[in-house]
């Protein structure tokens, strides 16, 4: 991100910019701002195209066409897939393309190995716009906060955080909720979050789990109940308990290895501020119970496929039978 604002700064643009990586929310920014840069305004000179069916030799020649009284054609191409397979025909045109064609991929995900992506990073700039750690997010949302002239405690933020998910966007979009709930007030509180944030699905799905392993049938029962009534697929449902098992499986194996939470949460993909969480879960259950809780989902999924029970009814009991 330094070296592209470097570049935007100094005016001395690279050819071919990869932008690449999980956050969405930086990676969207970073795409436009470049391009603003480059001569975006222009719509003369500027091209957008996106999806799996971009057609190659048309690129080319809209590459080798002369700019329209500028002094270059900007082409963005978002979410080719070129990154992953199929991109041997452009790495060949990049090799030596038109000195007046520059180009903007921006991709979810890419094949580091492949000539494409190499060519780009030798030649070019390939950025990767990886999700936040908490820090960085705590900073962001406090500064965002502070510019409405509002301020939050870093327990607060924290609790922000698990209720909402690291997804940039989405904390954007929550966070403008609660400017707007806090009106006159000029601190955050929990009580606010609470109240007017929308509770992400997998944080749902944690305590359904939870309430699970503290035989809270019922409770668990209820979450379920209220996912449906949001329109949550059943078989999504059951993905998310899967994984939620699977990921305390393996949370309770690093445990028992010795692991600290903080090497818990890099191993497992966990954001430093829930890996304690899960931690904690997961000493609720023993190693066998994990293992068959995984199966289980396993054969819940097998009778839906099946036909031996519905999509609903199967989650249902395996919510009443999983541990």
């Amino acid at each position: 991100m330094q070296r592209i604002n470097e570049d935007i700064t100094s005016g001395q643009f690279r050819q071919m910019y990869l932008l690449y990586g999980e956050e969405a929310y930086l990676l969207k920014q970073y795409k436009e701002k470049l391009a603003a840069a480059l001569g975006g305004e222009d719509s003369m000179n500027m091209h957008y195209m996106e999806g799996k069916d971009v057609n190659l030799n048309e690129l080319i020649d809209l590459a080798e066409t002369m700019p329209f009284f500028a002094e270059r054609r900007i082409i963005v191409l978002e979410n080719t897939g070129l990154f992953k397979s199929g991109g041997e025909k452009l790495a060949d045109y990049l090799a030596n393309p038109a000195p007046t064609a520059f180009f903007i991929f921006a991709e979810r995900e890419t094949d580091k190995r492949g000539r494409l992506f190499k060519l780009v990073q030798q030649t070019g700039r390939a950025v990767e716009f990886a999700v936040q750690d908490e820090r960085t997010l705590k900073r962001w949302i406090g500064g965002l906060l502070k510019k409405e002239g509002k301020r939050i405690t870093e327990d607060c933020a924290e609790y922000f955080l698990e209720k909402t998910g690291t997804d940039m966007s989405n904390i954007r979009l929550e966070l403008e909720k609660l400017v707007c709930y806090c009106m006159d007030r000029d601190v955050v509180e929990k009580e606010d979050v609470d109240m007017i944030c929308t509770t992400r699905i997998s944080s749902r799905i944690f305590d359904m789990v939870e309430a699970i392993g503290n035989g809270k049938t019922k409770e668990a029962l209820t979450l379920y109940y209220d996912l449906l009534a949001l329109k949550e697929p059943p078989m999504r449902i059951l993905f998310l308990i899967a994984r939620q098992c699977n990921t305390l499986l393996q949370v309770k194996q690093l445990k028992n290895k010795g692991f600290d939470n903080k090497s818990i949460g890099e191993k497992a993909g966990l954001p430093g501020f829930v890996a304690g969480k899960y931690v904690r879960q997961a000493a609720k259950f023993k190693e066998k119970e994990l293992k068959r809780a995984v199966e289980r989902c396993v054969e819940a999924e097998e009778a839906v496929k099946t036909g031996r029970l519905n999509d609903t009814m199967s989650v249902e009991l395996l919510i009443i039978s999983v541990l």
